[in-house]
């Protein structure tokens, strides 16, 4: 699957999720412990405001604090599509995958930093619907993608803070729940 398909697809499943919010689930919890539905949202959010800043070559200092604290406001589900349309329009403008990007752990390749995005995504997508109670399943080449991706590099990330350790899932277990639990979540 090519990076740009990977990541549409990875905003479809987060967006969907984001519009089957009800309107007293925002303040549930997620599997993210500290999060919740709509912290986790915020998040995505916010790092969608950053990418079109990042994708242009802007340093960290360049973008300071701007997307710091709630970026959702009043309509979070109007903030999500705002912030996904600008995304998707950077991540799509010829070129854009062509640069380094500045991040909190230094320069990266774009390509690498959509991945990242891609990642996120995803497994957020998977938090947001245990969130809301849905538990339709993730698409599977798209998870499959993203494992892909993450295997390698999980151990690194976990020392890192960025995940919990991850959690024991069978190897015959379905792509979703192996991903999910080399994250550190129980599926």
């Amino acid at each position: 699957m090519e990076l740009l398909d990977a990541f549409d697809r990875g905003r479809a499943e987060f967006g969907h999720r984001v519009h089957r919010v009800a309107a007293d689930q925002w303040s549930a919890a997620t599997p993210c412990t500290e999060w919740s539905v709509r912290d986790l949202v915020n998040h995505l959010v916010g790092e969608h405001l950053w990418a079109p800043w990042l994708l242009r070559g802007a340093t960290l200092a360049e973008v300071g604090d701007r997307f710091e604290g709630d970026v959702l406001g009043d309509d979070p589900v109007a903030a999500w599509d705002r912030a996904e349309k600008d995304s998707a329009a950077a991540f799509h403008r010829p070129g854009a995958l062509d640069i380094d990007v500045e991040t909190s752990g230094g320069p990266i390749p774009a390509t690498a930093y959509g991945w990242q995005m891609i990642t996120d995504l995803t497994v957020h997508a998977w938090d947001l619907a245990r969130g809301i109670g849905d538990d339709e399943p993730l698409d599977e080449e798209l998870a499959s993608e993203v494992f892909d991706f993450v295997e390698p590099q999980a151990g690194s990330w976990q020392g890192a803070g960025v995940f919990a350790p991850p959690v024991e899932v069978p190897a015959s277990a379905p792509v979703q729940d192996r991903l999910v639990g080399l994250l550190g979540r129980r599926p």
